[in-house]
């Protein structure tokens, strides 16, 4: 990722971040209705996944600018979303929902750029969990 692309991910995620609750809730609104299966993978209430989802994030985010810092860490949560019965499919079906999530919470300020700057992080951090998953079902 380009300088300015971290940037842009961290500036926009420094604006949605306040609201973290209800972004995270649309996140999961979002990701349920785009494959209802999903729901299943989660507990009922789902208050303490939404903390754990907008803290991830928050790690990701601001360890982009130094990603060997949260590599391992990211590597890990590959590994444990393996266990959970995530698949690569459901990569791009979170990817969805985290764009839908970014444009409605951010409005206007999703622009082309934002929204490519997102998609370069997220497929660089869904990557990385796949890879390391992938490993790990092959040992």
């Amino acid at each position: 990722m380009s300088p300015e692309e971290i940037r842009l991910v961290q500036e926009t995620f420094g604006a949605v971040a306040p609201a973290s609750d209800a972004v995270a809730t649309l996140f999961y609104t979002r990701l349920f209705e785009l494959d209802p299966a999903l729901r299943a993978m989660f507990p009922a209430d789902l208050t303490e996944q939404r903390g754990k989802l907008m803290n991830m994030l928050a790690v990701a985010v601001n360890g982009l600018s130094r990603l060997d810092s949260i590599v391992p860490a990211v590597q890990s949560l590959g590994v444990r979303h393996a266990g959970y019965g995530v698949t690569d499919a459901h990569y791009d079906t979170v990817a969805a929902a985290l764009l839908a999530t970014l444009a409605e919470g951010l409005g206007d300020a999703f622009t082309p750029p934002v929204r490519d700057a997102w998609t370069n992080a997220y497929t660089l951090l869904a990557d990385t969990m796949k890879s390391a998953a992938h490993e790990a079902a092959a040992v």
